[in-house]
């Protein structure tokens, strides 16, 4: 495991550690049911034990790690099933959030996600994964903070810390990422348009191509390697 030792101010010092984790999660520096060595991410995030126990508590409440006895805690593995069923709660969410924010946005914050599509699409022309997904995220987070539901920007964040990891990886494949870019375009044609209708839509077919994404690598991952016919 490789990342950047970060020196982290004392203040909300487990929080920035657990922000700290939730990256390496996404980014596979965490695989799926990999356990979390205290004394390597000790060394790695350059912090004491007290901390990042506290931090991966939060992580085990959020459901991105899980917490066995006596052996530590485990990155999550999702199943296919568990997959399936949460793309399926997911894509309600995206376009429910999408419908209210297509009718409830601001100029101000229509504005601020045309900026941020625009810094996206340049991570996209670099092929810069890492600046890509974190954009892609803000995106997302601020049409659903657009919707002014403060129920369902909580829900919305529970259940999509289970997919950050899957969606990221998702992108990893030149065609499928570029399909994803063209959706939000779509997106922000929605967005200025204010049509919730299209904006539902938009974003149910975007999180229903990742789950088919997800899927395919999952299946992938676990099918038997292929073996040559003998002469």
């Amino acid at each position: 495991m490789t990342a950047e030792i970060i020196s982290i101010p004392r203040a909300a010092l487990h929080e920035q550690v657990a922000s700290r984790l939730r990256q390496m999660l996404v980014e596979n520096q965490l695989a799926p049911g990999a356990k979390l060595n205290e004394r390597e991410l000790c060394e790695v995030l350059n912090v004491s034990r007290t901390p990042l126990r506290e931090a991966i508590k939060m992580l085990a409440a959020e459901g991105l790690v899980e917490l066995l006895p006596n052996r530590g805690a485990i990155a999550l593995q999702l199943t296919e099933a568990d997959v399936l069923n949460t793309f399926e709660v997911m894509a309600g969410l995206e376009g429910q959030s999408g419908e209210l924010a297509a009718t409830r946005i601001t100029d101000g914050e229509l504005a601020e996600i045309r900026a941020m599509h625009f810094e996206m699409m340049a991570a996209y022309t670099r092929r810069d994964l890492p600046g890509y997904y974190c954009l892609n995220a803000a995106i997302h987070n601020a049409i659903n903070t657009a919707a002014r539901n403060p129920v369902l920007s909580v829900t919305y964040r529970q259940v999509n810390a289970r997919l950050q990891a899957l969606r990221f990886r998702s992108n990893q494949d030149e065609e499928k990422w570029g399909r994803a870019v063209r959706e939000h375009e779509l997106m922000i044609e929605a967005l200025t348009a204010h049509d919730p209708l299209a904006m539902r839509a938009v974003l149910v077919a975007h999180l229903n191509h990742k789950r088919d994404v997800v899927i395919e690598q999952l299946r992938a991952a676990i099918a038997p390697p292929a073996t040559s016919a003998k002469a």
